[in-house]
């Protein structure tokens, strides 16, 4: 399993870099991202996040097969937005309601590199729009008001700090 940072790391409001190599390596990567997306018990996880600046994501939605995204980019989103409550591997333990739109289109290579498109709805979509946000180096409590997002860190770093 892979180590999967904390919130306050820097890494994590980095901008990630294409993937260019879907070779063997890479093919290993995307299975050690599952794995340590399962371990932890999460829906998605963005390379980011195992301390990788690579543009890719996997996803293990409840119904869905396992997914990977990389080099993602987002075609469509609908205008209806919902709102729903997010939590983070990188922010464990910390969950708040989120607006995001309802649906999305996305263009993506496979792990072989092979092109895709998907649109996805509900649970999935959230899902994607979340981790792709972490390809640009936004946390889902930055979608938060400033208000909201104070409120949520002094939860989060009280309880960590404990």
């Amino acid at each position: 399993m892979l180590d999967i940072v904390a919130y306050g790391n820097e890494i994590l409001a980095q901008k990630s870099e294409p993937v260019t190599d879907f070779g063997p390596d890479f093919a290993a990567f995307v299975e050690e991202l599952y794995v340590s997306m399962q371990e932890g018990r999460g829906v998605g996880l963005a390379a980011v996040q195992v301390s990788q600046l690579k543009r890719v994501f996997v996803t293990g939605v409840e119904d869905d097969k396992l997914r990977v995204f990389a080099n993602p980019e987002i075609i469509f989103t609908s205008p209806d937005e919902v709102v729903y409550e997010e939590g983070c591997l990188s922010l464990p333990g910390l969950y708040t309601k989120v607006k995001r739109p309802a649906s999305v289109k996305i263009q993506a290579y496979n792990e072989k590199g092979r092109p895709f498109t998907l649109e996805a709805t509900d649970f999935l979509a959230r899902v994607i729009l979340h981790e792709y946000d972490h390809l640009n180096g936004v946390l889902f409590i930055d979608r938060l008001t400033p208000h909201g997002k104070e409120r949520a860190l002094s939860q989060y770093l009280k309880r960590t700090r404990m």
